[in-house]
């Protein structure tokens, strides 16, 4: 019963460190055209965002909306990736066979 209660204690805690960790990283994707670049840290949030003067002019709108897709897309399917790579780690750190997640 004791080895069960540590072995949920030590997996918070590296959950809370992975937490930090990912909180802590910054993911950068840009669009293919220069235009615009984005960089969101490890939990998915929006840390920053660039948009260049080129981008902004009129006839260049619906470039400048799929550019801000695409590189918004690609940042959060890293940062996704990002936690699960770290997710799986700690699960194999632990010896826990947890479906899925091997």
């Amino acid at each position: 019963m004791f080895e069960k209660a540590k072995q949920i204690y030590d997996l918070q805690k590296k959950a809370k460190a992975i937490q930090k960790d990912l909180r802590d990283t910054e993911i950068e994707a840009a669009s293919n055209d220069g235009f615009v670049t984005v960089v969101f840290n490890g939990e998915q949030h929006l840390v920053d965002i660039s948009v260049s003067e080129d981008a902004l002019k009129p006839d260049n709108q619906k470039t400048l909306e799929n550019d801000l897709k695409n590189a918004i897309s690609q940042a959060i399917a890293r940062s996704q990736a990002l936690a699960a790579e770290k997710t799986k780690e700690m699960m194999g750190d632990m010896n826990l066979n947890i479906p899925g997640m091997s």
